[in-house]
């Protein structure tokens, strides 16, 4: 098995790649499976008195693994004999099969030495195919066990989670790309969509969501765990009443830790106000706990507040939304690159955007139906979820990324402008390197117009010209004027022109930009290959320092002929 593996031919290679990916596929459904039915026959086998024997510990096990994948459930053996649904999904044990399945796909795009690299649409395709194989079979055998999955519920949202998670893991074995449009698209849209610098921007909005919900879930987690605490004694009993051998404690303490993440979206939605339903009659919420809850005997639910009004430490619950639209104003401010008013009103205001489709899709997998009757609505209800997470983010990060963006041009005013040239624009902290090119693009402006009056070396005849043209230029690359005050005059002389010279002595000019259409030039010119209009990725390695122009010679300068 150390030896070098024979080199195989293009098509060979091809085809073993191929199949390798479909392997993948299926080993990653089987290593959740095997896992989970490890695990429930480890509890079945620890129990004194089961009322089942191994088959119906795998059909458990089988039943469960669909429902952590978003399949509806229909519980056969309940005490009146009526068939009850269940649809709440174990939020953990989902996200460790997602994570498999993006881990396939990761490592399919990754062939082994001697194999040619698949496409990504192919591994795609394979690994997701071979997955669904895996949860095609397993519907099939649970269909004879207590715990049957609705046909409908396999297709949607079955079919959705586990091709998300394997798009993910391609996605993610690229490098995180946000690129061009696909060449068939107009050319008017490269070209906004480059003016515009839609990836970047992409970019931004991305990490401001992803960080305001993770705030969110965060201090929903936070909600709960204080309650628990709170109500210490009524968990205990709670726990130790459901069971009375060790072996039954341990199964609903797994149950409870795989519920942990569905309870942090619960206290979420608490917090954004619209709070959740403990059965058809009964809602929760900062304000009011009303109706008569249908409260089954869990350790977790311990956590629900006391019945009637709320009172100020309920209230206190919608300071977790406040604090994911704070998040939201700070990484929009640190993210956005333009620093722009209206770029950072867009970026905060679809950031929130993207904080309510995740709070709504959480929501949606973290609530359902947990019998007939009463239990037939338990949980959130994502639409309403999914409406007061934006609102919330949007009222309170689009001000806040607005003042923090204000407060960082005034503190880096004050800060710049003893020292500064007069009338230059300060830009943001983090643009040091643009603010560095703006001062030596500064530097060289002056030092020109101090040639042209006669002080430097190289005064003559073709000095206004030059002048003239390079001063043009700069204006075009960005650089900012000085003002009437600290401008050199062509009718005296300047002076510190020699102190320019020696503080500019490695100072580089600022590059041409081209005034040709980019997309009339050559194949060897064009943006996507030079770099003109980079479109980045979300994972950020080293960056290259730009290459230093040659100095400029006699037949190189803007007045020769070959400028």
């Amino acid at each position: 098995m150390t030896e070098r593996t024979p080199s195989l031919s293009a098509e060979q290679g091809r085809s073993a790649a191929l199949v390798s990916a479909f392997l993948r596929g299926v080993l990653a459904a089987g290593l959740g499976l095997g896992s989970l039915a490890v695990l429930v026959m480890a509890v079945w086998i620890s129990s004194p008195a089961s009322d089942s024997g191994p088959t119906g510990a795998l059909n458990a096990a089988a039943g469960i693994w669909l429902l952590a994948h978003g399949a509806d459930l229909v519980r056969t053996d309940t005490l009146s004999g009526t068939p009850a649904p269940v649809g709440v999904v174990p939020l953990l044990l989902t996200a460790v099969l997602v994570w498999l399945v993006h881990r396939a796909a990761r490592d399919a795009m990754e062939p082994d030495e001697g194999r040619t690299a698949p496409s990504v649409g192919s591994v795609f395709c394979l690994v997701t195919g071979g997955y669904l194989l895996v949860v095609a079979v397993v519907a099939f055998y649970a269909k004879g066990g207590s715990m049957v999955a609705q046909p409908s519920s396999l297709l949607f949202p079955m079919v959705p989670v586990v091709a998300g998670a394997a798009g993910a893991g391609v996605w993610t074995a690229a490098g995180h790309p946000v690129g061009p449009p696909p060449s068939w698209a107009p050319v008017r849209l490269h070209e906004a969509m480059a003016r515009t610098r839609f990836a970047e921007r992409a970019e931004a909005v991305f990490r401001s969501a992803a960080a305001g919900t993770a705030v969110l879930l965060g201090g929903g987690a936070l909600l709960v765990a204080a309650s628990l605490v709170w109500h210490a004694e009524q968990m205990q009993a709670s726990f130790l009443g459901l069971s009375g051998d060790w072996a039954g404690r341990c199964a609903v303490l797994l149950l409870a830790l795989a519920l942990v993440p569905n309870a942090a979206v619960w206290g979420a939605a608490y917090g954004l106000g619209p709070g959740f339903a403990l059965g058809t009659a009964s809602t929760v919420t900062p304000f009011a706990f009303t109706g008569h809850p249908a409260l089954p005997n869990f350790p977790l639910l311990a956590a629900v507040p006391a019945h009637g009004p709320g009172t100020v430490l309920n209230w206190a619950a919608m300071a977790v939304p406040v604090a994911a639209g704070i998040t939201i104003a700070r990484f929009t401010v640190r993210n956005e690159k333009a620093r722009g008013l209206l770029e950072t009103v867009l970026t905060a205001a679809l950031a929130a955007v993207g904080c309510g489709v995740a709070t709504a899709a959480l929501t949606a997998a973290a609530g359902g139906p947990l019998g007939t009757g009463a239990l037939a609505a338990f949980g959130p209800v994502w639409w309403l979820a999914g409406v007061a997470a934006p609102a919330w983010t949007t009222l309170i990060g689009v001000p806040g990324a607005l003042l923090l963006r204000a407060w960082q041009v005034r503190q880096h005013g004050s800060g710049e402008s003893g020292g500064g040239e007069a009338g230059a624009v300060l830009p943001a902290p983090a643009d040091a390197e643009v603010a560095e090119r703006q001062r030596s693009g500064l530097r060289w402006w002056r030092r020109r117009r101090g040639e042209e009056a006669g002080e430097g070396p190289e005064s003559g005849p073709g000095a206004g010209t030059e002048t003239g043209t390079r001063t043009g230029s700069t204006a075009v690359a960005g650089s900012v004027p000085a003002s009437p005050a600290s401008s050199p005059s062509a009718s005296g002389p300047v002076p510190g022109a020699e102190s320019w010279y020696e503080e500019d002595a490695g100072a580089e000019p600022y590059d041409f930009l081209p005034t040709d259409p980019w997309h009339e030039r050559a194949a060897g010119d064009s943006p996507w290959a030079s770099g003109g209009f980079p479109w980045p990725s979300l994972s950020k390695g080293p960056e290259t320092p730009p290459a230093q122009p040659p100095e400029a010679g006699p037949a190189s300068r803007p007045g020769s002929a070959s400028s």
